[in-house]
């Protein structure tokens, strides 16, 4: 990597657990990345390790809430970021099924400093964003000045597909709630042109690049990274799915500039998530 950016943050990795690790939407995920699932939860130590080799500074780690239970727990994920408190924060998980118990949950936590967001995977629940069970959690992040972080395009897991779409979900979510800051992961790809209509229409819908190496962007998506987009999109791996190093292997093939580069890789991160 040749890029000079004085520091890189990833909004998008988890630790996954042993129980994640077990789920069988998970086949098609490592078919893809050509590893096997294993059989214990991923250690801090290998995420900060994989952080280390790409020079980024901070990772935004997620908790993994779901209808069959936490994936992923927040206190599993404060645990990490309690074990290096200089590189990790925390993206609060929300049990949309139990809608007051989420609400304080994301109360309780925001108080504690150590988290910047708040995620919900729509496919794992099988439920759009503008389904009312999550309506609760919208208002609590308002309230609460934190962004709300969620998975946009097609899933790669096998999981129904249609929860990702932008257009009429997740503008719904955005017009009933103008004050709420969205980041919108994974690109969005095949529904690049909703992508756009989005950026274009809500100045607090942002974009992040996780589960993509950077090569393998969409020249749509990339063009708006050098347009319109610019302070809109930030980097994100998926790891442990894919580590930094691999995702910013061919990062200046992109042709940013050196405004471009610190917009996506530091400074867009840094202001949507008030780091």
């Amino acid at each position: 990597m040749e890029h000079a950016v004085r520091e890189i943050i990833d909004v998008w990795a988890q630790l996954p657990t042993a129980r994640f690790w077990r789920e069988k939407w998970l086949a098609s995920l490592m078919r893809w990345t050509g590893g096997e699932a294993p059989s214990a939860d991923t250690p801090v130590e290998i995420l900060i390790a994989a952080m280390d080799e790409a020079r980024v500074s901070l990772s935004l780690i997620s908790a993994w809430s779901s209808p069959k239970g936490d994936l992923i727990s927040n206190d599993e994920v404060e645990a990490a970021i309690d074990a290096a408190p200089t590189r990790l924060k925390g993206l609060i998980g929300a049990d949309i099924s139990e809608p007051m118990e989420a609400v304080r949950e994301i109360r309780r936590r925001a108080k504690s400093g150590k988290y910047v967001g708040v995620r919900i995977v729509p496919w794992l629940w099988d439920l759009p964003p503008n389904d009312r069970r999550y309506y609760p959690v919208y208002a609590a992040c308002v309230d609460a000045g934190l962004p709300f972080c969620t998975q946009i395009g097609h899933t790669g897991p096998l999981k129904r597909s249609d929860t990702g779409r932008l257009i009429p979900y997740l503008e719904d979510v955005m017009i009933d709630f103008p004050e709420l800051v969205v980041v919108g992961g994974h690109v969005g790809f095949p529904w690049l042109d909703e992508v756009l209509t989005m950026v274009r229409k809500f100045p607090n819908f942002h974009l992040d690049t996780s589960a993509y190496a950077i090569h393998r962007l969409p020249e749509e998506f990339v063009k708006l990274m050098k347009g319109e987009g610019k302070g809109r999109v930030m980097f994100g791996t998926n790891f442990p799915m894919l580590t930094a190093k691999r995702c910013l292997e061919k990062l200046d093939a992109l042709g940013l500039d050196e405004e471009g580069k610190e917009a996506f890789l530091n400074d867009n991160a840094r202001r949507v998530f008030r780091i």
